[in-house]
């Protein structure tokens, strides 16, 4: 049984997370001595200071996984996997310090971190578990003349991009399967939230793995880091979870050196109550497919759709139940709701509610923002919002839920694809053939049925048209980081 360390407080654990770049091994300043600070969302206050990587760090970021990339590629898959078996016990051991860093820096509730410890710890151990299971194939030609054998081998070093809002999952997400596939890799946090990075790659290092496999270069500028690796003809893959539009002009920047690729961009999920859904059960579940994160991921519930035999009532409890959420600053234990990122995110919700307000949308609860300090937004139902609102058309990111209606399943079916998006969505009905003729229909790459939460480290997580391309998680997802390799053998029987 794993005996959890003891729990440090807020000063003694961000004094505790490396400061520096981490290139080769070794803790370093930026080149320029250059720095940027980390504030904290609730508040507004600095919580730490960090090194800011140049473009000439980014460079020596990559000579390190360079370097370790022929040996690390050569080590055993069985070690490779004790790696990230030991960094699954690490992690879990510091739950409650991952937890509270990600409330200080994020901004999400202190339970809702504890939750996100949990489930993205599992990325490690389920991928040290695939390491060891990545496997080939050895077969006949079909005419029986020669043999065939396949084999998959690391697509080489990495640039990792991990966006703000799950500081922790995202590192885990592609951290793991690049180091079961023998993997190097530079990793670029996303400025606003580098500090889990941070101590994550410091665990990663605690775990036993080698100098230079990881290299984490946080940064106040993304397109100082991106911009001289992706030219750089050693860098083989970048992975990037975050906006479509930067995912575009990375995949432009990339195909210079036709660069492999995995893309996990913007949503706008559906989530479409039919007639004969379990209302209760489709307000629970509406409210875990909004809230979490604040409203702040791609998988979110973006737009509800709602049967308008059941509209009135399934608002009013929805309503009823987003008012009565406690804000506040994600430490106390009775905050349920936390503080956007930053102002911007909190003024592009609100342009957003206004918009659908004077468009004829009502506000059923909330719609605009908390006074006093920090970037909180009041937990909104806007209802009778129209079909062509800007509202249902972007990704909202914030607690934020908009309602419409429908009348068929075919209309249904029609609004949930009326979205450049195709991430996640979900469906509430009784009906079993319901949910096989609409997710054959539906034009998302993951579907919840009756089920809020659908993400699993078992699971491969995905998207279609402007969602992106590639697959994290699941069997698929070691895929992403490896190559396959085609050997012909003449018929050792000579046939």
């Amino acid at each position: 049984m794993l005996i959890p360390v003891p729990t440090l407080t807020e000063l003694e654990l961000l004094d505790s997370v490396p400061n520096g770049l981490l290139i080769g091994g070794q803790w370093r300043e930026a080149s320029d001595r250059g720095t940027f600070d980390v504030h904290d969302p609730a508040t507004g206050q600095v919580l730490a200071t960090l090194a800011s990587a140049t473009s000439e760090d980014a460079i020596a970021a990559l000579d390190a996984a360079d370097a370790a990339q022929a040996s690390w590629a050569r080590t055993a898959p069985r070690t490779r996997a004790e790696v990230l078996r030991r960094a699954f016990d690490l992690v879990t051991e510091r739950a409650e310090d991952f937890a509270l860093l990600m409330t200080l820096e994020m901004g999400k509730p202190l339970a809702e971190a504890r939750g996100e410890v949990t489930y993205r710890a599992e990325f490690l151990r389920w991928f040290s578990e695939e390491t060891v299971r990545d496997y080939g194939r050895y077969l006949t030609t079909p005419e029986g003349k020669n043999k065939i054998l396949v084999q998959h081998k690391p697509v080489g070093p990495c640039l990792l991009i991990t966006p703000w809002n799950f500081p922790l999952a995202m590192a885990t997400r592609k951290v793991a399967p690049a180091v079961a596939a023998g993997c190097t890799m530079v990793l670029k946090p996303a400025k606003l939230t580098p500090l889990t990075s941070q101590l994550f790659a410091q665990t990663m290092m605690e775990a036993g793995l080698p100098a230079g496999v990881l290299n984490v270069v946080s940064s106040s500028s993304a397109s100082g880091i991106s911009g001289p690796l992706l030219k750089d003809s050693r860098l083989r893959k970048v992975s990037f979870t975050g906006s479509t539009p930067v995912g575009k002009r990375l995949m432009a920047d990339a195909s210079h050196k036709v660069l492999r690729t995995s893309m996990e961009l913007g949503g706008n999920a559906p989530f479409i109550v039919f007639e004969d859904a379990v209302l209760d059960k489709a307000v629970e579940g509406a409210m875990v497919a909004k809230m979490r994160n604040m409203g702040e991921a791609c998988t979110a519930a973006n737009r509800f759709l709602v049967h308008e035999s059941v509209a009135q009532e399934f608002t009013r409890k929805f309503a009823a139940a987003m008012g009565a959420l406690n804000t506040g600053r994600g430490t106390d234990p009775a905050t349920q709701v936390g503080p956007l990122i930053d102002g911007g995110a909190r003024d592009d919700v609100h342009a957003l509610v206004s918009a659908a307000l004077d468009a004829g949308a009502v506000a059923a609860t909330g719609g605009g923002p908390v006074d006093g300090p920090g970037y909180f937004y009041q937990p909104t139902v806007l209802a009778n919002v129209p079909n062509d609102a800007a509202i249902l058309d972007q990704e909202i990111f914030g607690p934020v839920a908009p309602v419409t209606t429908f009348r068929t399943e075919e209309e249904a079916i029609r609004l949930a694809n009326a979205s450049e998006y195709g991430l996640a969505s979900y469906l509430y009905s009784r009906d079993f053939n319901r949910l096989l003729r609409v997710a054959e229909q539906i034009e998302f790459g993951m579907v919840g049925f009756n089920a809020s939460v659908i993400s699993n480290a078992a699971a491969p997580f995905c998207g279609v048209k402007q969602s992106g391309l590639g697959r994290e998680g699941g069997s698929e997802g070691i895929a992403e980081y490896t190559t396959t390799q085609y050997i012909g053998i003449t018929d050792p029987y000579g046939r």
